[in-house]
């Protein structure tokens, strides 16, 4: 089947990952998938890390943070005639027997196309006019006026949470059929069999420690600076126990600033950013993870990747992640927002070898089973009416 994926976003970082692991899976499925991305984003293009992208990122993000609200709606809105004209392009020139969109916000176009030509259209629902956004949402009811209209016409949608469907079959009514597809890993790349574990141990100074990671971007809805100052306090109750914190953000400096405060350097360690390619190794040198914090409706990839990499994690108890997460069985769960209770259980971790790496072996266990990218694209290719020959 010939697909088309379309999406509004720049296609970097978790957005590229989950991109790349849905085309990915619908092609080793055997079809023929072409990515209609937004103007200068490449998501099938890994980028490396480095100084010249982030400058390049944070250029834009200021020049962005910077617009009012109501102008970058618009602009949004206004998208809807830059996508008419592209979407038009595109189904003459590939001929699609269904379109895929990772959906946003204002974004009606492709549905509206879709349906007048008689060509199935799903969305993927990441975002959502019923969820707080980082910048407010000042055209509030229109977005949402929108988004029924999407969620009514389009053949089918596809929810990253059961928190998520839910919220928009009580807004919105009587929505097109739908599937719950959380995130997933892609075991080629991560799998604990492709890295010799104690050679990175030794190479990156955690030998003979126990590891306790993270992986992400330092930003205040993770949690990850409240984490460290309340996990510094207690860190001589577990002395083998050493902090691994990969990634970079905008909390970095703080976090950085507070560690070296606390003559904590060679208990915290902050390697920084390194790119998507590179993390599987980072993980690979640790013996169990944790979230600080989350939110209540979002799926992180980030679970879904170490748990593939036999790393079990210590997890607020979002929906979301509970979906994903058993207790004890897969992963450990704590009350959300209660960080004492995040620090507790991993210091206490820090003491049970045995029950990290059985919970551990648990987890990629459920990750090869369930949430492989095949899966998702399994799940939303079921949403046809008959599978497209």
């Amino acid at each position: 089947m010939r697909i088309l994926y379309h999406h509004r976003t720049r296609g970097r970082d978790v957005e590229g990952v989950h991109i790349r692991g849905v085309v990915g899976a619908l092609r080793a499925l055997g079809h023929e998938v072409s990515v209609l991305s937004f103007p200068g984003a490449d998501p099938e293009q890994e980028p490396a890390a480095g100084a010249a992208r982030t400058k390049r990122r944070g250029g834009l993000a200021a020049i962005v943070s910077r617009m009012p609200g109501v102008l970058f709606e618009a602009l949004e809105l206004g998208y809807n005639l830059v996508t008419l004209v592209r979407m038009r392009s595109a189904f003459a020139r590939l001929r699609p027997q269904l379109v895929y969109e990772r959906y946003s916000l204002f974004l009606c176009a492709t549905v509206w196309l879709a349906r007048r030509r008689g060509m199935p259209v799903i969305l993927e629902i990441n975002d959502s006019a019923l969820v707080e956004r980082v910048r407010p949402l000042r055209l509030k009811s229109l977005a949402r006026r929108i988004e029924r209209w999407c969620l009514r016409e389009a053949t089918g949608l596809v929810f990253i949470s059961n928190w998520f469907q839910q919220q928009a079959a009580a807004a919105y009514g009587d929505i097109a059929p739908s599937v719950v597809s959380p995130n997933a890993a892609d075991l080629a790349r991560f799998d604990p069999g492709l890295h010799d574990r104690e050679r990175l141990r030794t190479e990156r100074g955690v030998a003979g420690r126990v590891v306790c990671g993270y992986v992400g971007a330092f930003v205040h809805w993770h949690g990850v600076n409240g984490f460290v100052e309340a996990v510094a306090a207690r860190l001589a109750e577990a002395p083998d126990l050493v902090l691994l914190l990969v990634g970079d953000g905008r909390s970095l400096p703080e976090v950085r600033a507070l560690v070296q405060a606390r003559g904590l350097a060679d208990r915290i360690l902050l390697p920084g950013r390194v790119s998507h390619a590179e993390i599987p190794s980072w993980i690979a040198c640790m013996d169990y993870a944790v979230l600080p914090d989350s939110n209540h409706y979002g799926s992180p990839v980030k679970l879904f990747e170490f748990m593939a990499m036999g790393v079990a994690m210590v997890a607020p108890d979002y929906a979301p992640v509970a979906e994903v997460v058993g207790d004890g069985r897969t992963g450990w769960l704590f009350p959300q927002r209660q960080l004492q209770a995040c620090v507790q259980r991993v210091l206490e971790l820090a003491m049970q070898p045995e029950e990290r790496r059985r919970v551990g072996a648990a987890a990629r266990e459920y990750i090869v089973r369930e949430r492989q990218w095949r899966n998702n694209a399994e799940q939303l290719l079921g949403l046809l009416p008959e599978v497209q020959p």
